[in-house]
């Protein structure tokens, strides 16, 4: 006899694994450097989120010289709970030399 299949609301079958914080905050970096090709500068946020993680992921968007005239970038990358990219947004651009970013 098999035990009954359980779904989450969203109808996928849900996961064993939860990832530490550490794995949380490079699976982010990871997954975000491979889909917009840019390595990230830094990890400035890492929150438990709906039984995942939210990070917000400092990137240099564009290179300038001096440094602290790069333009940088803000995203929000949004993880499951076994560490599966859901989703990233760019929710911000600034000078990299800028003390208050908003």
């Amino acid at each position: 006899m098999t035990s009954p299949r359980t779904e989450n609301s969203d109808g996928r079958s849900p996961k064993s694994t939860t990832i530490t914080a550490r794995s949380a905050l490079r699976a982010a970096a990871t997954q975000l450097t491979e889909l917009i090709g840019r390595e990230p500068h830094s990890v400035s946020s890492l929150q438990p989120s709906g039984g995942g993680w939210t990070a917000h992921v400092e990137v240099t968007e564009i290179e300038r010289i001096p440094d602290t005239a790069s333009v940088m970038a803000t995203y929000r990358v949004d993880l499951d709970e076994a560490g599966e990219l859901l989703g990233y947004e760019q929710t911000h651009r600034y000078s990299k030399g800028q003390t208050d970013r908003r």
